[in-house]
């Protein structure tokens, strides 16, 4: 029997975590925290959960864990792009300073037995020198350029240096990719929503995803069972970037990387206009992850593909083709069929 403190619980993994973690009668009991109210939905959706209205920035955030005899922690909430209104400033304030505090409190108190902080792998970088697939002691090759890349990594960084003052407790890093799905469809994938899809000339990335279900199973798993560790989470396999959007019924129009920019926001519009550095570089070079230790170590396998996870993205977002993929797979077999015959011809 545990008690889990989740932070974030008025968003989305926050609150279906807390949600997943309320139907498992091996929890004793959980804790939702976050400085906002979730919708009444998401209330509906956390059962027996109790939450609790706090900003994980406050040193007062100690009271909740000491007063309910906190023994898990599970910190899924970061801010991926700066808020509305508050800039890249509130960005790094919420996202490095509050994952700060709250290590500060888990590292005093004594109940504290597991820690389990949400990741991305935005931090090994996107360049043409990568390897293949990351593994988890790998770094970037080149230095990340993006602000959320650069607040992972000082945010694993606090992580990495709990374990060393309290190697009592049980402290694990979830790197995860992009995340697609029906529900969740980041900045990133929406890159897809645009009829014709601008890429950049001479480069075909190879894409690895997370389906939106496998993220919340893996942290909830985490919550009950990881032990102290850095973990890539990803599906199956890739996709190249070409494939993705002729699955999506996208037209692909390749233009050079200086103008990828200029040219590609007047297509996408605002979706492309507010593009993150990472985003950029990873629909430019792409990022593979080596999955090894999430099976063996961690013990998750996750239920969805890469090329499921994004079936299941296109599907959700009810996104119209203009090709139809069936119509180009037809055109494809039926070109391969008359080489083949001419080459039967010319022997």
């Amino acid at each position: 029997m545990s008690v889990v403190l989740v932070t974030g619980a008025s968003r989305f993994f926050g609150g279906n975590v807390v949600a997943a973690l309320a139907a498992d009668p091996a929890v004793e009991r959980i804790v939702a925290v976050d400085a906002r109210m979730p919708s009444r939905e998401l209330l509906r959706r956390m059962g027996r959960a109790e939450f609790v209205r706090a900003d994980i920035r406050n040193p007062l955030i100690r009271k909740v864990i000491d007063g309910n005899e906190v023994d898990t922690v599970v910190h899924p909430s970061v801010l991926s792009r700066p808020p509305s209104g508050g800039g890249r400033a509130a960005m790094k304030d919420y996202n490095v300073l509050g994952a700060m505090q709250l290590l500060a409190v888990c590292q005093k108190a004594p109940s504290v037995r597991r820690v389990v902080v949400r990741s991305s792998s935005a931090v090994y970088g996107c360049g043409p020198k990568d390897p293949a697939k990351f593994t988890e002691e790998m770094s970037a090759r080149t230095p990340p350029r993006g602000w959320f890349a650069r607040d992972m990594i000082e945010v694993e960084g606090y992580v990495r240096g709990l374990a060393r003052r309290r190697p009592d407790i049980a402290t694990a890093i979830l790197r995860f990719p992009p995340i697609v799905g029906a529900r969740l469809a980041g900045r990133g994938v929406q890159y897809f929503r645009s009829p014709v899809t601008p890429t950049i000339l001479g480069r075909d990335p190879r894409l690895q995803l997370l389906h939106e279900q496998d993220s919340i199973a893996a942290l909830t798993h985490a919550a009950l069972h990881a032990p102290g560790g850095t973990f890539n989470v990803a599906g199956d396999g890739a996709l190249a970037l070409s494939q993705a959007i002729r699955r999506a019924g996208r037209i692909e129009m390749p233009i050079p990387y200086a103008l990828f920019h200029t040219v590609g926001r007047s297509f996408m519009g605002p979706v492309m206009r507010e593009f993150m550095r990472e985003q950029i570089d990873y629909f430019h070079f792409g990022c593979g992850l080596d999955t090894t230790r999430m099976r063996t170590e961690l013990g998750f396998q996750p239920r969805w593909t890469t090329v499921q996870a994004f079936d299941d993205f296109v599907g959700g977002a009810a996104l119209r083709p203009v090709i139809d993929p069936r119509w180009i797979d037809t055109a494809e077999t039926r070109l391969l069929g008359l080489v083949g015959a001419g080459e039967g011809t010319h022997r």
